[in-house]
C-alpha cells in the first residue's frame, strides 16, 4: 500500500518531509504515526492507513515532493514485500541518490541518522559540513542552534556545550512554522501600528443581558470577540483595501471576508483558523463559529482546509489582561487586528449639559497594517469607522 504526499490545503501543491518515525522493516498498526509533513503554512502528522510492514521509504527527510508523491510503501498481511518495492538497502541507497544534485550531495547526517529540514537548509546556505559542527541536541543532533552559533563565532559551539545550562526546550514542529512566518512576515512588510480606545457600553447593554442563558444554552460564555468580528466585517465593507492581500506589485482585494482567528494551543503553539465569508454572519453565528474552531484546535481535529483562504485575521489576548499588544501581520494579508482587555475606566463624557465623568469598560483595539498596500489615513479611517460601529450600534438584533 503507497503513502501519498497529502494536499495540505487546496492551493497547495507540495509538500516537505519533515522527520520520520519510522523506518524500513518497521512493523506498523493501522494508525501509527508514521511522518511529519510540513508546509510554509502547516503541518501534518501522517498516519498509517493500514497495518503492515514498511517495505521502503522513498523521500527522505527535508526533501520537498509533490502532492500524490509515493512517501513510503507498506506491505500489507498478503502481500511480499519484496514485490512490492526494492531491499531495503537498495531502496533507501535509490532515495537518497535521487535527491542528490549532480554536482554536490545532501549535507552528511548527524550520528542518529537525523537532520532537520531547517538545519539542512543553513548547512546549504552557508555552504558546511554537518561533521565540523559540534551538536547540542538530544543525543549529539546538530540543531538550527548550532549551525548560527557556527557562522557567527566558528568553534565556539563546542566550548559551548560543555557549559551548564539552565535548560534548553527545542523548538517543535508548530513552533518552527511560526517562527518562520513571524520572521517572514516582518521582513516581508514594513510594518505600521494604530490604536484606538473602545467604549463597549452598547456592547455590554446586550452581551451582559445574555450572557448567563448563552451560557447554560451553549456551555460556552459570550465574550467581546463576536461583536468585534462582527464590527470589523461591516468596516471592511467600506474599506475593502484591508482585506486584501500583496501579489508582487499588486493589491489583490478579495470579495469575501474570510476571517482568520489565533487560537492559542495551551502555550505550545498557536493556529489562525478561518471562518469563510464571515460578513454574512450575525454576531450570535460568529461567536458559534468561533468555538467550534477552538474546540477542534485544542482537540486537534483541524483539517488543513481550516487553515487556508484567510483575508484578516483578528488576536485576541484579552482574556489575559493585556493592555496592548503589537500584532504580526498573517501573511500576504495586509491587516490584523489585536484586541486586548475590556476592563473598567474612568471616561469624561461630553454632552451638551457639559463634560462628565463616568466610569465605562474600555479596551484598546490596535491595528497593524503592510505600509506597501495602504496608507496611514486609510487605516486610521477604518478604525474610527469601526469605533463608531462598536459604541453606536444596537446589538439586539445580532440575536
Amino acid at each position: 500500500m503507497d503513502v501519498l504526499m497529502p494536499q495540505l490545503g487546496e492551493t497547495v501543491l507540495e509538500g516537505t518531509v519533515a522527520t520520520w518515525y519510522k523506518k524500513a522493516g518497521d512493523a506498523v498498526a493501522k494508525g501509527d504515526l508514521l511522518l511529519d509533513v510540513e508546509t510554509d503554512k502547516a503541518a501534518t502528522e501522517i498516519e498509517a492507513p493500514a497495518a503492515g510492514v514498511i517495505s521502503s521509504v522513498n523521500v527522505p527527510e527535508g526533501d520537498t515532493v509533490d502532492v500524490g508523491t509515493v512517501l513510503a510503501v507498506i506491505a500489507v498481511e498478503g502481500e511480499v514485500a519484496e514485490q512490492k518495492a526494492a531491499p531495503v538497502a537498495e531502496a533507501a541507497a535509490t532515495a537518497t541518490a535521487a535527491a542528490q544534485p549532480a554536482s554536490g550531495g545532501l549535507p552528511p547526517k548527524s550520528s542518529d541518522g537525523k537532520v532537520s529540514p531547517a538545519v539542512r537548509r543553513l548547512l546549504k546556505q552557508h555552504g558546511l559540513d554537518i561533521a565540523d559542527i559540534a551538536g547540542t541536541g538530544r543525543d549529539g543532533r546538530v540543531t538550527k542552534q548550532d549551525v548560527l552559533d557556527h557562522v557567527e563565532g566558528g568553534g565556539a559551539v563546542a566550548a559551548k556545550s560543555s557549559a551548564p545550562v539552565a535548560g534548553r526546550i527545542e523548538f517543535d514542529r508548530f513552533r518552527r512554522i511560526t517562527a518562520e512566518h513571524m520572521v517572514r512576515s516582518k521582513a516581508t512588510s514594513p510594518h505600521v501600528l494604530q490604536a484606538i480606545d473602545i467604549d463597549f457600553t452598547a456592547v455590554d447593554a446586550v452581551r451582559l443581558g445574555k450572557k448567563d442563558a448563552w451560557k447554560s444554552e451553549k456551555g460556552y460564555s459570550l465574550t467581546y470577540l463576536p461583536f468585534v468580528a462582527r464590527a470589523v466585517c461591516r468596516a471592511l465593507a467600506d474599506f475593502p483595501r484591508i482585506n486584501g492581500s500583496v501579489d508582487g506589485n499588486a493589491l489583490i482585494v478579495h470579495s469575501d471576508i474570510n476571517l482568520a482567528i489565533a487560537i492559542d494551543l495551551n502555550h505550545e503553539g498557536l493556529v489562525a483558523p478561518v471562518v469563510r465569508n464571515a460578513a454574512s454572519l450575525t454576531v450570535s453565528k460568529l461567536a458559534e463559529a468561533f468555538s467550534d474552531l477552538v474546540t477542534r484546535a485544542k482537540t486537534k481535529k483541524l483539517t488543513s482546509d481550516d487553515l487556508q483562504g484567510g483575508t484578516y485575521t483578528l488576536s485576541n489576548p484579552g482574556p489575559y489582561g493585556t493592555l496592548f499588544t503589537a500584532p504580526i501581520i498573517n501573511q500576504p494579508q495586509v491587516g490584523i487586528l489585536s484586541m486586548d482587555a475590556v476592563k473598567k475606566r474612568a471616561q469624561v463624557i461630553e454632552s451638551a449639559q457639559g463634560d462628565s465623568i463616568a466610569i465605562r469598560p474600555v479596551g484598546i483595539l490596535a491595528h497593524s497594517f503592510d505600509h506597501r498596500a495602504i496608507d496611514g489615513a486609510y487605516s486610521a479611517a477604518y478604525m474610527q469607522a469601526l469605533k463608531s460601529i462598536i459604541e453606536d450600534t444596537d446589538w439586539n438584533s445580532e440575536f
